[in-house]
């Protein structure tokens, strides 16, 4: 009878432990189940970080194409200096440059033996001293950089290699483009504003080799352009050749007169008097470009002295010269002449290929087409 007490005791005491083992079990299901939704959503801002990487690593890579391509270590590389002005416009300008004309050497082109463009140095050294110099980058890069447009650059050349661009083409006032290759560099060309033969002949020859090289790299005598016409234009000088394009001419004058000043060399009559109509239309006082009064005056200085000694004068005429007229008769017919009739040349290159270069006035096959600047030398 007192049992039924104990019963109901000895039955409550499981329950409430399996009660409290299953609140238990639910508390931590509860734990565990926050702790499963808390993962997902702690795992998925790294997944959106990194999408958010890949994304920008992706919009990167598309639109590398069409814009330059450099290296880390190209923003470093230092720039050439920039080339003189690339136009020279007003009667200010013309007048400056005329007046730096003015101090160059007149003389007669000396002779091209002994030239050679290795004595210029290595094509395109970085191993100089002017503008550009040491900079990791190569001369013919350097100055593609500064003169092209758009310009891309190759991948892993320290910014150096130009692999397209687009040229505003100073001598013919055209657009060229440029494609870096075997088949299609030639379209762009870097002329020596001043040809390295050119100045050779008019005093180079007697720079040293470092200062040579430093010629032949100074970005104020080189300029980006057109490949055929800069074929063209050879080792011409300004009495020779003048850019197509006239509005370019009077900065083309103005960088050689520069360039000669720099260097020490000397211009010829026939030059200086090309360079002097040119700056004369760009708007140079007139007075300067076409000075006339100076060349007169030296003749008539020369004429005065004769005059002191006429005495000597009349004995002149009777003496031996006037016996010495009769033997230029016979010069012409010496048959010099004859053969210089049978023997002609359609170009220089002609010339040149038959071993024929330079030909002197009076030579055979010399002929004044030739001679392009008429200073009795063709095919120099």
């Amino acid at each position: 009878m007192f049992s039924s007490p104990t019963a109901p005791d000895s039955g409550a005491r499981p329950l409430r432990r399996d009660t409290a083992w299953i609140v238990g079990a639910a508390g931590l299901l509860a734990v565990v189940g926050i702790a499963g939704c808390g993962g997902p959503a702690t795992s998925t801002q790294p997944t959106t970080t990194e999408a958010v990487a890949t994304s920008a690593l992706s919009t990167t890579s598309s639109r590398t194409p069409s814009t330059t391509t450099t290296t880390p270590t190209g923003a470093a590389v230092p720039e050439p200096a920039a080339a003189v002005a690339l136009s020279v416009n007003g009667t200010g300008a013309a007048n400056t440059a005329l007046a730096q004309l003015d101090t160059l050497p007149v003389k007669g082109r000396a002779p091209k033996t002994g030239y050679d463009r290795a004595l210029f140095g290595q094509a395109w050294s970085d191993d100089v001293t002017v503008a550009g110099g040491h900079n990791g980058c190569d001369t013919r890069n350097d100055i593609l950089r500064r003169d092209l447009a758009d310009v891309t650059l190759k991948p892993g050349s320290n910014g150096c290699t130009v692999l397209t661009g687009t040229l505003a083409d100073s001598y013919t006032g055209t657009t060229v483009a440029f494609t870096r290759g075997s088949g299609t560099s030639r379209a762009v060309e870097i002329d020596h504003v001043v040809a390295l033969s050119d100045s050779w002949q008019k005093g180079s020859q007697q720079l040293d080799e470092q200062t040579r090289r430093n010629f032949a790299n100074d970005p104020r005598n080189l300029q980006a352009v057109d490949g055929p016409t800069n074929q063209r234009k050879g080792d011409g000088d300004a009495a020779t050749w003048l850019p197509p394009n006239k509005e370019y001419r009077c900065t083309y004058v103005s960088r050689q007169i520069e360039v000669k000043a720099a260097y020490n060399l000397w211009v010829t009559a026939a030059e200086r008097d090309a360079m002097a109509r040119v700056l004369g239309d760009c708007g140079a006082a007139p007075a300067r470009v076409v000075p006339a009064a100076d060349p007169t005056e030296h003749r008539q200085a020369v004429t005065t002295v004769p005059p002191a000694p006429a005495p000597r004068s009349a004995p002149a005429p009777a003496a031996a010269p006037v016996p010495f007229v009769a033997p230029p008769a016979p010069a012409p017919a010496a048959a010099l002449p004859a053969p210089s009739a049978t023997v002609s040349y359609a170009s220089c290159s002609a010339v040149r290929a038959a071993g024929a270069a330079p030909i002197y006035a009076g030579q055979p096959g010399y002929s004044r087409k030739l001679d392009r600047d008429g200073d009795g030398v063709a095919c120099e």
